[in-house]
């Protein structure tokens, strides 16, 4: 029998779920996503759309009444509000509850064993500084909740800059972290099915830029060791969490070629955007094959790709031209945002090494060329 398909969040990521549904049209009669934002990206792809705020109870009951099974693209749902509803939840509210907060999060990793930087609850400004004198500089110190791509991270690299940091957060709930001497950010497209199964897309190497992700490299350009060793750090990362999905796990490689997990998102995520060309299997269907309880997917990478973010330049904010990419073996994928904001991720590409014959390299030179030569414009 099919379902109906609720989805908390309407942006890049649920558009790009709402399209891959396409694939299993025998399982999913409908997708409706939740969103503030009016066409949002996931209704310009064929979902129907609930306007609310991914948090508001009356908003979740009409998306839960509408849906067999909810899932989510962004992790600030109300899991309180979650775990009341009628509908099939995938991942779990409970797994939900445990990521959303990241000392939480990494209390449970700590008391499971997996391999984390040493790290504190904060609870006021003097003992702040009694954790910093422990932990010795640099430190970062996080917001437990509601922060992405780095904006809930502030690094302390002085005790002059204690103070600052403290107050930026004003009032919220904090976690200070040891900074990690890391030789390579990398990441683990992780997924696990409702009947228990667990498979790991190959380990991507991401490059960062104002702690916003800029190109993930696939494969990572690392050892056979780490990759092994990442790949099972993941899976029994998917083991204890038990919630059923695709997770993205983000990983340092410190200056040992020790792995250490910094943070998991509960859902789909940008270092795997790459699946789209590069694997047999996407990592959005196989995100639906996961909460389903289908079979899952090969994870294997049929080709070198390199994925680039297009995101808004600095100093614009406005309506702007269409971007357009003719080029052999580049696959372009705008999302539908009509404003440009600054650092805003308004699409990207894909290079891929359709003929196996490029080096890595080569590839991200073809990507620094294009993504260089893409030039967010105002309309007018």
């Amino acid at each position: 029998m099919k379902k109906r398909l609720g989805i908390i969040g309407g942006g890049q990521l649920g558009m790009m779920i709402t399209e891959a549904a396409k694939n299993l049209s025998n399982e999913i009669s409908e997708i409706i996503v939740l969103d503030p934002t009016e066409n949002c990206p996931a209704a310009q792809a064929g979902a129907k759309q609930i306007v609310g705020d991914f948090k508001d109870e009356d908003a979740i009951v009409k998306l839960a009444e509408q849906s067999d099974i909810i899932t989510y693209e962004i992790e600030s749902g109300n899991t309180d509000v979650l775990s009341k509803v009628k509908a099939e939840i995938e991942p779990s509210p409970s797994t939900l509850g445990i990521i959303q907060d990241k000392l939480l999060q990494k209390t449970f990793l700590l008391e499971n064993e997996l391999p984390i930087s040493q790290f504190y609850k904060i609870t006021s400004l003097d003992d702040l500084r009694k954790k910093i004198n422990e932990l010795g500089l640099p430190v970062l110190l996080k917001s437990r909740r509601d922060a992405y791509d780095g904006r809930g991270n502030y690094k302390i690299s002085s005790l002059e800059e204690i103070e600052k940091a403290y107050q930026y957060f004003d009032g919220k709930s904090l976690m200070v972290e040891k900074f990690v001497d890391f030789k390579m950010e990398v990441s683990v497209i992780a997924v696990r099915n409702t009947k228990g199964e667990i498979a790991v897309y190959p380990l991507v190497e991401n490059i960062h830029e104002d702690n916003i992700l800029k190109m993930t490299v696939a494969p990572a350009r690392v050892s056979d060791d780490v990759i092994n060793d990442a790949g099972e750090i993941a899976k029994k990362t998917m083991d204890v969490l038990k919630g059923a999905g695709v997770f993205g796990i983000e990983m340092f490689i410190d200056q040992n070629d020790r792995i250490l997990i910094n943070e998991i998102a509960p859902r789909v995520h940008n270092s795997g955007h790459h699946t789209l060309q590069s694997c047999k299997t996407s990592q959005f269907e196989q995100h639906l094959r996961a909460i389903l309880g289908l079979e899952l997917g090969s994870t294997d990478l049929v080709h070198k790709t390199v994925m680039c973010n297009i995101l808004g330049p600095d100093g614009f904010e406005g309506k702007y031209k269409p971007v357009q990419l003719e080029k052999d073996g580049v696959y372009l994928k705008m999302y539908g945002k009509d404003i440009s904001k600054p650092q805003r991720k308004l699409g990207h590409f894909n290079v891929v090494d359709q003929s196996d014959s490029k080096d890595v390299s080569v590839l991200l030179e073809m990507a620094d060329e294009i993504k260089n030569s893409i030039l967010i414009k105002s309309l007018d």
